[in-house]
């Protein structure tokens, strides 16, 4: 085990396992929450992965969970916006702290890795994780009411 593997356990045993406990019990404004933040744990603990093991695939897998995961975010809010109307969740902290570990998780392995096509690729990952938990999280918190009127 090295030191990439480690961070990965740990993110993957305290962020994910905290948020699959949280969408799997309490109010929807908390399930929605941790359904978001669990992507968002989890992809930068792929990216830790692929460089523990040396496995470039891993990161091919953080792309498409990059991607898709905020999409599904957007879904949800979409269909649960009557829902989640009269109590918004409230999640800024952890949103912005989930963003602050993509972005540390995406700087260290860009050290890492060094100049280079692997660096481009994780430089698009770590754009589409933060960019997409932040919209996702707006969206939730019923940031963009003016869209859904239209």
């Amino acid at each position: 085990m090295n030191g990439w593997t480690l961070t990965a356990a740990l993110v993957l045993g305290g962020g994910v396992g905290a948020t699959l406990w949280g969408v799997a019990t309490g109010p929807l404004r908390r399930r929605v929450v941790a359904q978001n933040l669990s992507t968002a744990l989890a992809c930068p603990a792929l990216l830790l992965l692929s460089q523990g093991y040396d496995r470039p695939s891993y990161v091919d897998l953080a792309l498409v969970l990059a991607l898709l995961g905020p999409v599904g975010t957007l879904v949800f809010a979409r269909l649960l916006a009557g829902e989640l109307a009269g109590d918004p969740p409230r999640a800024q902290g952890v949103t912005w702290a989930a963003a602050g570990l993509g972005a540390a998780v995406v700087l260290a392995l860009c050290v890492a890795v060094g100049p280079g096509r692997a660096m481009a690729k994780l430089l698009v990952v770590g754009a589409l994780l933060v960019g997409g938990n932040l919209v996702a999280s707006r969206a939730l918190s019923g940031g963009f009411r003016e869209v859904s009127r239209g």
